[in-house]
């Protein structure tokens, strides 16, 4: 019997690779010699870049820039063969690289996303993936592009640095000195929201809060946002509010889309075919996928969901073993997840379930291939 592990971390307890280890070491006492393998995967949130490096043992390539308040950082990003590159804007404009204290998206900018997307571009990648989850920013990609060579203007003509509070201050945009790898380049955008750059359901309004605004600031950004926008319109006959997913990441989508002509793709369908997941299927009996908490948003772009559906598309049969189930968890069973089994047994406290993660999973695992295993006599009897 051949099994494939593809499951997503378990936030903060248990790793991709070590859920990988631990269903093995499970099989192994349930079946004996079987042939298991595993792949870590992401959904293009956090843990993206290390999972795809692990995957297609890539190698990681460190580059210092700034973080989101202008403070020079180190942050991170995946070779995968000498043309494809992977990449999270978290590790250098990300919401935990700013202190509680200190959150304010009027402050902040993508400018070390921009400076690890031209290191990428130096050193001769053309094809690009960017996940852009988790930012702590909401200036429409100004500091990004501006890293690239791109000039944003005040109406004197002043060159903005490219934070949130520029998007007021925004009369022109000179594009015409963006570093000229760029047109020999391919950029895939990985997100799953498809908010507008503008208005009740757009970057401001719906992400604002969590980075630190206020009413009053948010009222501030959206003004701003609706001003970049405009002038985006008049220079580029572009309405980034007509493309979903503008208003990702504070309206770093709408930039790496108009500007870079990115193309928005899934997350987990993105990394799915980065490392090559289809073929990896080919004389597997069994898939074993899992998450932290499975529930009716599992269903939108989650680890569970794309892995369900790849392996419903080549037949093989999916299970899921995960840390709790919520509202709606059966949904996933449309998408080719065949069962699911949580780890938590017993009514207890959220901190004692996950001081014990590993040891639930461990146990959890024996029992789903018990199981199996009993299945498996039903169907020869």
């Amino acid at each position: 019997m051949k099994l494939l592990f593809a499951s997503d971390s378990f936030k903060g307890t248990i790793t991709s690779e070590e859920s990988a280890a631990m269903l093995k070491k499970a099989a192994e006492e349930v079946f004996g010699d079987v042939d298991c393998s595993g792949i870590p995967v992401a959904d293009g949130g956090e843990g993206t870049t290390d999972a795809v490096i692990a995957a297609s043992k890539g190698e990681k390539i460190s580059v210092k820039v700034h973080g989101p308040l202008m403070e020079e950082v180190t942050a991170y990003y995946g070779k995968l063969d000498s043309k494809r590159a992977v990449m999270e804007m978290a590790v250098a404009s990300g919401l935990p690289m700013v202190p509680d204290e200190k959150r304010n998206p009027l402050n902040t900018t993508t400018y070390g996303t921009g400076e690890m997307i031209l290191d990428a571009l130096k050193k001769g990648f053309t094809d690009i993936s960017i996940a852009i989850g988790g930012s702590a920013t909401n200036d429409g990609g100004m500091g990004a592009m501006a890293a690239l060579g791109v000039k944003f203007l005040d109406k004197e003509g002043k060159e903005l640095e490219g934070r949130g509070s520029d998007l007021e201050k925004v009369a022109s945009i000179d594009a015409s000195g963006i570093y000229s790898g760029v047109k020999n380049a391919r950029f895939t955008v990985m997100c799953d929201v498809t908010n507008p750059l503008c208005g009740k359901d757009g970057a401001t309004w719906t992400f604002g809060r969590q980075k630190g605004a206020d009413e009053a600031m948010q009222e501030r950004l959206e003004k701003g946002m609706c001003n970049y926008r405009d002038v985006i319109i008049k220079t580029f006959g572009v309405n980034p509010d007509e493309i979903k997913g503008s208003g990702a990441a504070g309206g770093l989508g709408a930039a790496l889309l108009v500007f870079l002509h990115g193309e928005l793709k899934s997350g987990i369908e993105t990394v799915l075919d980065l490392v090559d997941f289809d073929s990896r299927l080919q004389g597997v009996d069994l898939v074993v996928t899992g998450e932290g908490r499975t529930d009716w948003q599992s269903c939108f772009g989650k680890v569970v969901q794309g892995v369900g559906d790849r392996c419903k598309k080549h037949n093989v049969p999916a299970v899921a073993l995960v840390g709790s189930m919520g509202k709606d968890a059966d949904k996933i069973f449309d998408h080719g997840i065949c069962s699911m089994m949580p780890t938590v047994v017993d009514t207890i406290p959220l901190a004692e379930a996950l001081a014990h993660a590993k040891e639930a999973y461990q146990e959890s695992a024996v029992r789903l291939f018990r199981f199996i295993k009993t299945g498996m006599g039903v169907q020869r009897k």
